[in-house]
């Protein structure tokens, strides 16, 4: 079993042990050991989601600060996505080639880095592509996330443990807004402004975050791939016992038709036979995703500001409205692996239609806060049941680079976005934002609708 280069494959019970694998992780019960998986990969969804809504605060309280135009606040959105969209797009492909876990570990270390040093920016010359090279490094930790956690959870919990990871990353969205606005308020700490505290913050918490996850093993489905079988082994063989330990009992027998073999997949399989449909479908949804999902979080300090309120007040009401993104995380968890995961998206996708256009009409603090927390709700029932959705429609040996390459397209559009919807939001009013919105998020029905396959409760060789 050393020689993993050997041309006769391992055997357990007759069947190579690669064949087995997926299997074998697929039939374990849910333990403590997947539990906690789930918390440590899921902090990691907090740091990526608390800079991309970090953003949207730091436009608005930049602009007061540095008097910054509309370009100028555009930037300051943008500067972050572009790297993601660089990021998204090297790293994930890096992920198929050298390994989930070693991507997990150079990643924040980098984001650490640069957002530490974007606090120091004296200038917006100088915080620009300080933030670009933070969200490069990134750009694509949500994409590792669903890879990794896919690949090792057990099909019959993997959407509600995706969506638990979820749930516990989202808490980062109100928490920025939240410092943001207190931040802000108190204008300085310890003499340094507040909004460079929120940088910090980041910062050090990726970098802790670094520590924990030195302890998380390989990917045994990545590993069969790449012909290292008897690691895999070892890892799955490992976690054999230690489920069976910490039950108490005997595992379930593996299903003998389960046999699936992993095997290498070129980049070029995403334009080829049924994947070339799953590669239009899911680059056409996260380029309209983008403006339904990601443009209320970025954009809502900003568009409350030009409703009237103060930056103080904006913040204070985004942070109200962005506390539905952990409610709306956990109420998917019942829902995930019960309702058809297309279903599902198609259905929070019209909830954030409808009640974004209630948003952007809206005019009294109650309804603004209102209509702001069921948007946030309704979004991140989407955002959990598509995440989870694209694990499964793609091949082990090409799910991280056909994930990461179409989730570049989001990042983007979240690029372009900041210049053409605060354009529409200067000469139109909020009310003609949401409604553009509302609109795209009906063709994302429509896309999933007519192109999606089903795969809710199906193993990850099946789909």
């Amino acid at each position: 079993m050393t020689d993993t280069a050997s041309p006769t494959p391992e055997r357990r019970g007759g069947t190579p042990i690669g064949h087995r694998a997926a299997a074998r992780l697929d039939r374990l019960p849910p333990s403590r050991w997947h539990r906690r998986l789930t918390l440590v990969v899921g902090i990691g969804a907090f740091f990526d989601l608390y800079e991309i809504f970090l953003g949207g605060v730091l436009a608005a309280v930049l602009a007061a600060q540095w008097h910054l135009g509309p370009t100028a606040k555009s930037w300051v959105i943008a500067a972050g996505f572009l790297g993601m969209f660089v990021g998204a797009n090297v790293l994930s492909v890096l992920a198929d080639r050298f390994g989930r876990r070693r991507m997990f570990l150079v990643n924040l270390a980098g984001y650490a880095l640069f957002s530490l040093l974007s606090a120091g920016a004296p200038d917006l010359s100088w915080l620009l592509p300080l933030r670009f090279l933070a969200g490069l490094w990134l750009g694509a930790e949500l994409v590792l996330v669903d890879t990794y956690l896919a690949e090792f959870l057990p099909r019959a919990v993997r959407g509600r443990y995706l969506a638990w990871a979820y749930t516990v990353g989202f808490v980062g969205v109100p928490v920025a807004a939240l410092l943001g606005a207190r931040l802000v308020a108190a204008h300085r700490l310890l003499g340094i402004e507040g909004w460079r505290w929120l940088l910090v913050a980041g910062a050090l918490g990726a970098a802790f975050l670094q520590l924990m996850r030195r302890q998380l093993p390989e990917s045994p489905r990545w590993l069969l791939v790449q012909g290292r079988g008897a690691e895999a082994e070892r890892i799955v063989a490992g976690l054999e016992e230690r489920v069976a330990r910490e039950s108490g009992g005997s595992l379930p027998s593996v299903p003998e038709t389960e046999t699936v073999p992993e095997r290498k997949v070129p980049l070029g399989a995403m334009f080829r036979g049924c994947y070339r449909r799953r590669t239009v479908m899911w680059w056409l949804f996260q380029v309209l995703q983008t403006v339904g999902y990601y443009g209320f979080g970025s954009l809502a300090p900003v568009v409350l500001t030009a409703k009237g309120h103060t930056v103080t007040e904006s913040l204070l009401y985004a942070a109200l409205s962005f506390c539905g993104y952990p409610i709306g995380s956990a109420l998917s968890i019942p829902l995930i692996d019960r309702i058809e995961r297309r279903t599902l998206i198609i259905a929070s996708a019209l909830g954030i239609a409808g009640c974004g256009l209630a948003f952007g009409f809206a005019a009294a603090t109650w309804a603004v806060v209102t209509f702001g927390v069921l948007l946030t709700v309704c979004s991140n029932v989407f955002s959990n049941a598509f995440h989870v959705y694209q694990t499964e429609i793609f091949p082990t040996g090409l799910r991280s680079s056909a994930i990461g390459i179409a989730y570049s397209l989001s990042r983007l559009t979240s690029v372009v976005l900041p210049f053409v919807a605060l354009n529409v939001l200067s000469d139109l009013g909020p009310a003609a934002v949401f409604t553009g919105s509302a609109g795209l998020m009906l063709l994302l029905c429509l896309n999933v609708a007519l192109l999606g396959p089903r795969t809710t409760g199906r193993s990850l060789e099946r789909i």
